[in-house]
């Protein structure tokens, strides 16, 4: 358990270290055209004036992530979604490595694979992966919300906290976010005097 909590305050100190818009040498696996889409979104999920418009602006930029990868990859993908969401989360995982086989820089994809992995229990992996995905997309909200959960799930509330507080900065109007970063706070350092 504490190696765990080891790798979750590591992986966000790596993560927090990036800078916001950060892509790695080996660039986003997007075009210049879905970057900027990307871009474009993620600045008004940062600017969105309620929970409403950043629900909506989350569900976009979950949408374009998903379709970023090929034709092929795309099919993968949603066959690997279809089998998590059915439970088979065997035939999911290999979908996903299958998919990221085609084509590794798809954060998405890494994301995906670490819920299915947490699903099952297996949160080194999931970590991993999610670590994966936040060194593709530092700004994956998801990924990061992913962290946050699986260190909570831990009872490890410092990483739970740290990770949500960087959701809250990318997403500051995601539904239930402040009232979730205040448990967080409390569990992490106890009642403020």
């Amino acid at each position: 358990m504490r190696c765990m909590r080891s790798l979750v305050v590591a992986l966000l100190a790596a993560c927090l270290a990036m800078p916001a818009a950060a892509q790695m040498n080996d660039g986003p696996v997007a075009s210049r055209g879905q970057a900027a889409a990307e871009d474009r979104l993620l600045a008004a999920l940062k600017a969105a004036p309620d929970a409403e418009a950043a629900t909506a602006l989350e569900a976009r930029l979950q949408q374009l992530w998903l379709n970023a990868g090929t034709p092929a990859v795309g099919l993968l993908m949603n066959r690997a979604l279809r089998e998590a969401a059915g439970g088979d989360d065997d035939d999911a995982l290999e979908d996903f490595d299958a998919a990221l086989d085609l084509d590794p820089r798809l954060a998405e994809a890494w994301h995906q694979k670490a819920l299915v992995h947490a699903h099952m229990g297996e949160n080194r992996a999931a970590i991993a992966d999610i670590a994966q995905a936040l060194r593709l997309e530092p700004r994956h909200f998801a990924a990061l919300e992913t962290l946050s959960r699986i260190a909570e799930a831990q009872g490890n509330w410092k990483g739970a906290y740290d990770a949500w507080q960087r959701v809250m900065q990318l997403d500051p109007k995601t539904p239930g976010g402040v009232d979730r970063l205040n448990e967080l706070r409390r569990r992490a350092f106890g009642e403020e005097t």
